[in-house]
């Protein structure tokens, strides 16, 4: 039996056989992302798990993100906790910070003054990295400044250092962490930031991430930036007030939004890949071969 490709090199070697020249009688010009997801099958998409999909409903519309409880499941288990009993519920964005982060929480900066936090926990240890082994990794051919390899697992953007043996999740657009006071253990997950500008990665593993926006970032990336220190709003009037925030296997079937997002793991998204490591397209005139881990598109659909 032929032995199998190593997950590390799947993607890796998946993405240089799709930039290999097509046989002399096939001179069809490559396809587009658009193309490829357009031919792509059932099997290609896997639907977001309600147990680990978070709803933030504002005034403007509902941002949908999953979570990552494989990265930091003492987290995601508290932020469950916190939506099911409605903690944020009536709480609000308070920072817009522009070309890096929309924050929201609790605004209140006396103690005394804060809303309790409930059955969740008040002190979390920090999440910043677990470890690689077990870990599905779908590596990218290209090199990363932050980190020795860079890939995806289970559709979120990760980094991972084979000499520790360790992995954490990136700080791409649409990531979703934790905040933290000075303390690497400060955080327990009641105040959420996301990432809304050029990719922090020098954040990566100095803060608990705890999963991505899939739907709705531009309700948040649109938001008007904060005039106060770190881009706070200054003002009461000014926060973005929020309706409610959920679990959504806690939301009546009915009231859910159904998503599919492309899976990481198969050739097709090796080619998506590629389309945009190399864009053939009639407008460019010289093809990048070489692609960011934060530039990758990570597609998400309604089902069909």
């Amino acid at each position: 039996m032929r032995p199998a490709l190593p997950a590390t090199l799947s993607l890796l070697v998946l993405a240089l056989a799709a930039a290999l020249p097509a046989p002399a009688a096939d001179n069809a010009p490559p396809k587009s992302m658009q193309e490829l997801l357009d031919a792509s099958k059932p099997s290609d998409w896997r639907r977001l798990d309600p147990a680990n999909t978070l709803y933030l409903d504002l005034a403007t519309g509902r941002v949908v993100i999953e979570l990552a409880p494989g990265f930091a499941p003492k987290h995601v288990a508290n932020l469950r906790t916190f939506a099911h009993e409605g903690y944020w519920n009536g709480l609000s964005i308070n920072r817009a910070q522009d070309n890096f982060v929309v924050q929201w929480g609790d605004p209140a900066e006396d103690d005394k003054a804060r809303k309790p936090l409930g059955s969740a926990q008040a002190h979390l240890p920090a999440e910043f990295t677990r470890g690689a082994e077990g870990l599905s990794f779908d590596r990218l051919p290209d090199s990363d400044g932050w980190a020795p390899q860079v890939g995806f697992s289970e559709g979120f953007p990760v980094a991972r250092d084979p000499k520790t043996n360790t992995a954490w999740l990136a700080h791409c657009y649409g990531v979703v962490g934790a905040g933290r006071d000075m303390a690497a253990d400060s955080s327990n997950g009641s105040e959420l930031y996301v990432v809304i500008g050029q990719s922090p990665r020098q954040l990566d593993r100095n803060i608990t991430v705890v999963g991505r926006v899939v739907q709705g970032i531009e309700l948040l990336s649109t938001l008007p930036r904060g005039t106060g220190p770190l881009g706070f709003y200054e003002k009461a009037a000014q926060r973005v007030p929020i309706k409610a925030v959920a679990i959504a296997s806690d939301v009546p079937e009915a009231q859910r939004v159904p998503l599919e997002v492309l899976r990481t793991d198969t050739p097709l998204f090796a080619q998506v890949v590629e389309s945009r490591r190399n864009r053939r397209d009639a407008w460019y005139k010289v093809p990048a071969g070489h692609i960011d881990l934060c530039n990758v598109p990570l597609p998400v659909r309604t089902p069909k």
